[in-house]
């Protein structure tokens, strides 16, 4: 049974602000606030504009925005489906253990199944105990085999350049 108190719901444009917010409440929980140069243009641009890049769901408790899921499509050549990768989930530490975290969750796991996808990623820092026990516990598996890299926009201009 679902607590009528939890609402998710696609982002709208009048959430960027909350977005934002919740973005760099996600930051200073993994000490890399310095990072965030998101700015509310340029989310209304990739989540709004006429190329948009992720979805975001948002999730609310008694009526207040505690937390947000941002999302995007990958696929998968091996499986010859869609996937769905999520860049973000984030809940404010006051509402954790209230369900909102299971609930975006479970909202982008039935828009996954919707969809056709074969599988949801996402990245967890390593030394975040509560986030990957929390994972676990819905039956997600660390894909230890597997190491994550990535290129900076310094290091996308220097390969681009090459």
């Amino acid at each position: 049974m679902t607590p009528p108190d939890i609402t998710i719901a696609p982002a709208t444009p009048d959430d960027i602000p909350t977005i934002l917010a919740l973005i760099r409440k996600l930051a200073e929980y993994e000490k890399l606030s310095d990072r965030v140069i998101a700015t509310e243009e340029s989310l209304r641009r990739d989540l709004f504009g006429d190329s948009r890049y992720a979805e975001v769901l948002i999730g609310r408790f008694e009526a207040a925005a505690v937390g947000y899921a941002l999302f995007f499509h990958s696929y998968s050549t091996f499986m010859g489906k869609p996937g769905i990768y999520l860049e973000d989930v984030y809940v404010n530490p006051a509402a954790r253990g209230k369900g909102v975290g299971k609930r975006l969750l479970r909202d982008v796991a039935r828009i996954a199944r919707d969809r056709g996808c074969g599988r949801i990623e996402w990245s967890v820092l390593n030394w975040n105990t509560p986030a990957i026990e929390f994972y676990e516990s819905l039956d997600a598996e660390p894909l230890k085999e597997w190491t994550m890299y990535r290129l900076d926009e310094v290091g996308i201009a220097k390969l681009a350049q090459s």
